[in-house]
């Protein structure tokens, strides 16, 4: 039997990761897992049944009656709630910023992480998010931790709002950035961190093809 090759990308917000991944996986035929698109899917939820992001147990009770897949259509991959796509509905600027309120609730955690290791049970997978290296999948063949300053990052966010049509400044999405690095660095549950045998990648310098590339050489490496 052929075995099964994980590949974990961790970072925070607008440091590349999930398009990275996205790419990646298109080009080595594997699934990708972007697992903020799940607690996106919550928050989306929450925000449309009215449900308080501070109350864990009826973000919980939510989750439970909320199926979060994945489908792939024409090379772009789609994220469905209830068989409802919700690609672009996750994307607005509200759930963006409320999504690491969700995320910090150590019930909703520990549910999807298994619900993320049951995807990456029986396929090749390369799952992006923030925690993946060291709490999701731990023992995954490859690690890698792609960053950048906060400048770049904002840069790349407003140039993906201007994209979407949303109207947003560059330092309004700065401060955001900010706000989010430090909920997400400072959490009691799995705190954004890269895995001790991560490999670090600063991106604040590269493009995407640049970066997917590097991956690429550390992947062939070791096959």
């Amino acid at each position: 039997m052929k075995k099964i090759v994980t590949v974990a990308i961790d970072g925070p917000a607008s440091s590349g990761k999930s398009t990275v991944s996205r790419c990646l996986a298109r080009d080595l035929n594997y699934i990708h897992i972007d697992t903020g698109a799940m607690y996106r899917g919550l928050t989306l939820a929450a925000i449309e049944n009215q449900v308080p992001f501070d109350d864990e147990k009826e973000l919980f009770d939510l989750l439970s009656k909320l199926n979060v897949s994945f489908e792939h259509h024409e090379g772009r991959q789609h994220v469905y709630i209830n068989q409802r796509d919700v690609t672009k509905d996750i994307r607005t600027r509200e759930v963006t910023n409320h999504a690491s309120e969700v995320a910090a609730h150590s019930s909703i955690r520990k549910e999807l992480v298994n619900r993320q290791r049951l995807l990456a049970e029986n396929n090749n997978v390369i799952m992006d998010g923030r925690d993946i290296g060291t709490v999701v999948l731990p023992q995954a063949d490859f690690k890698f931790f792609l960053d950048a300053n906060v400048e770049e990052r904002a840069h790349r966010r407003h140039k993906e709002n201007l994209e979407r049509g949303i109207e947003s400044s560059f330092e309004e999405i700065k401060k955001e950035l900010e706000e989010r690095d430090f909920k997400d660095k400072n959490r009691e549950v799995a705190p954004l961190k890269a895995a001790e045998d991560a490999i670090i990648i600063d991106t604040t310098e590269m493009d995407i093809h640049q970066v997917i590339l590097k991956i690429k050489e550390y992947l062939s490496e070791e096959s």
